[in-house]
Order: C-alpha cells, then structure tokens, then sequence
C-alpha cells in the first residue's frame, strides 16, 4: 500500500529475477556444434527445401539436412531484419528501411512498403498463419529496427502488431502501445497469437482479430526476442540480452541517461549489448571484470546467450545457456524441424545445432 510513497524517499529497489528452475544456467549453447560461422546471423526461416538465415544485407541458405557451407540467394541494399517461411515455399524477407518482400509461392514478387503498414518501417519479427496472412511485429514508430538501443533508453512503448492480407493487399492493427515487440507466434497455444514485448520483459497474447494483449509469461530474466513454435505444441523463445542490475539502475535515472546518449558514442552505452567484452572503453560493472585473467561465469554481463523452451502453456521447461564468460551471446532466432533446433548466436556469429529434447 504504501510502496509506491516509500520508493519516492528510498528509492525504487532494482531487482532482477534469478535464473532458476527450468532457467537455471549452464553451457549448452557453447557446447553445442556449430553448423557454420556467419557474420551476426539474426533469423531463421525454412522455405520447404533449405533452412535459410539473414547475415547483414543478405540471405543465406544451408541444405535441408543441416551440413555444407551457406549459399547466398538474395542480397538487398540494407539490412534484412526479419524472416518467415510459409507452407508453400513463401518466404517473407523484412529489411531495415520497413520494406517486406515475398519471394516464392504464391505471392513471390510482392513488396510492401512503409505506407502499406500504416507508414511503419520498424520491422522486428514477421510470421505466417495458417490462413496465409502475415504476421508482422513493429518494433517501433518513427523508429528503425537498428535503432533499438536508443528506443529502450527512451523507454519507448509505440510498437504495434499487424495482420497483412496479401491477397486483399490489406493491413489492420491488431494491437498497439507495445514496448518493442520483438518476436511473434502464430495461431499460439491457447488461442490468438503471442508476441515478445521486449522492454516489459514479458509475453502477452493478443486476439486473432485484434484486441487489448494479456500477459501470458511476465518477469523474464532478459529481453525476449523471437518465437517459434516447438513440435511439441509448445515454442521456443529467444532472449538476446539479459537483464542487468546497472542497467536497469540507469533507467530509472532520466537526466544521467539524457546526458549518456548525448555525450558518449552508441556502442558505449551502459545498456544491453549483443555481445562484450571486445573494447575497454565499453562499460563496466562491479564483478564483471577479469580477475588474475579469468572472467567468472556468474558475472554480471551486458550480454548474454539464453533459449528458452515453453510448453503448450507457455510456461519455461528448459533453457540453453551461453554464460557471461562464453562466446555465443546474442540469441535472436531460432527454428525446430526434424528434431533438431537451429539457432542464430547474432552476438557469436554462428548457426547452431541443438538436439530437440523429447
């Protein structure tokens, strides 16, 4: 009752949830075989014949089974942000300046620009229904998806999913004033589709047809990033940076964060980060330092490698870890077929091969 009055004289406590449980860590995404090294990989998408994953300004494909090196099949003029692959060999490709492209299927050649999204070009996460429409996850207004960082400092909350009729050329928004949505599940357990509300740290669940989210899965110990459902009838959800004590310290203080993003260069930032560790001009946290030359797996880290496996509930059964110490950080997509889960480590720069637990 009186928490809110109190937090004005003490301060508001910083608190983070452990990872614990079925979160509990470990080195499962270091330890897993690497099906190829690849600059920042960032989605995934199975267009019927080869698995494909985004790498800067391209696409890229490895063979159905996984082996040999990645071909490049499309290259565009920015960078790609998001994939979806559909059950006619439709591939959705999203790129950094809001454009969303159709290559294959049915609709192979559609493009679909800013202004056919209600003049939106933040796309995070795309994903197709089962009736053919695509999903598409707007991270932000006014915003490009590189931009991210400066839209969690600015605490933003102007994202927006929408549902696209690529037959009818129509778009509608199904829900909006999300905190940078960042990942999107289609026809989800339950009902409705789920989306990654990244800087709430939560899943919400938003109708079908439109209507206000209700969180399904809140007080994640990171930020989400994408879904993809899991054989299962559950989903695998990808985290890309954990949350962190100094940073979440940061958010609450507007004019020391206003001077920040002023005053010092982007990658500096005290905010959470793909990757670490490669510049001593990148910020510190008491316990995140190497002591006699070893860099504890505890410690507190801008950057992280975490996969989460949900059941049909939405509930976390399992998790894949790349610890403060390890290499593989930033998890941003992920895909499952044949038994096996393919991973994009954006921060490590590889495609990994995880065995699906049964």
């Amino acid at each position: 009752m009186f928490g809110g009055l109190l937090d004005r004289v003490r301060g508001k406590a910083v608190t983070i949830p452990p990872l614990d449980g079925p979160l509990r860590a470990n080195t499962a995404i270091d330890d897993a075989p690497a099906l190829c090294e690849a600059t920042a990989p960032d989605d995934l998408a199975f267009d019927g014949t080869s698995f494909l994953f985004s790498s800067g300004d391209t696409v890229q494909a490895l063979p159905a089974d996984g082996t040999g090196a990645p071909v490049p099949v499309a290259r565009f003029d920015v960078a790609v942000t998001a994939l979806a692959g559909a059950a006619d060999g439709s591939v959705a490709v999203a790129l950094d300046d809001g454009r969303i492209m159709i290559r294959g299927g049915a609709r192979d050649g559609l493009a679909l620009a800013p202004s056919d999204v209600g003049g939106l070009a933040c796309p995070t996460a795309l994903a197709f229904a089962g009736d053919g429409a695509l999903l598409v996850c707007q991270g932000a207004a006014g915003r490009r998806p590189s931009d991210w960082v400066v839209d969690l400092m600015e605490k933003g909350a102007s994202g927006s999913v929408w549902r696209i009729d690529l037959a009818a050329g129509r778009a509608a928004r199904l829900a909006g004033d999300l905190a940078f949505p960042y990942g999107v599940l289609a026809d989800a357990p339950g009902g409705g589709i789920v989306v990654a509300e990244s800087w709430r740290h939560r899943l919400v669940r938003v109708p079908a047809s439109g209507g206000a989210p209700v969180p399904v899965l809140a007080r994640l110990p990171g930020y989400p990033a994408r879904l993809a459902p899991a054989a299962d009838g559950g989903a695998w959800l990808c985290l890309f940076a954990p949350r962190n004590r100094l940073i979440e310290f940061v958010l609450q203080e507007d004019a020391y964060r206003a001077d920040m993003m002023r005053d010092v260069a982007r990658p500096y930032w005290i905010a959470p980060a793909l990757s670490s560790g490669s510049s001593f001009l990148e910020p510190l946290q008491c316990g995140g330092v190497k002591t006699m030359g070893i860099h504890k797996p505890w410690s507190p880290s801008r950057s992280y490698g975490l996969l989460v496996r949900l059941d049909r509930n939405l509930r976390p059964v399992a998790s894949f870890h790349s610890r403060a110490n390890g290499r593989r950080h930033g998890v941003t997509g992920a895909i499952e077929r044949d038994g096996r889960v393919l991973v994009a480590a954006k921060g490590g720069s590889a495609i990994l091969s995880l065995a699906a637990p049964s």
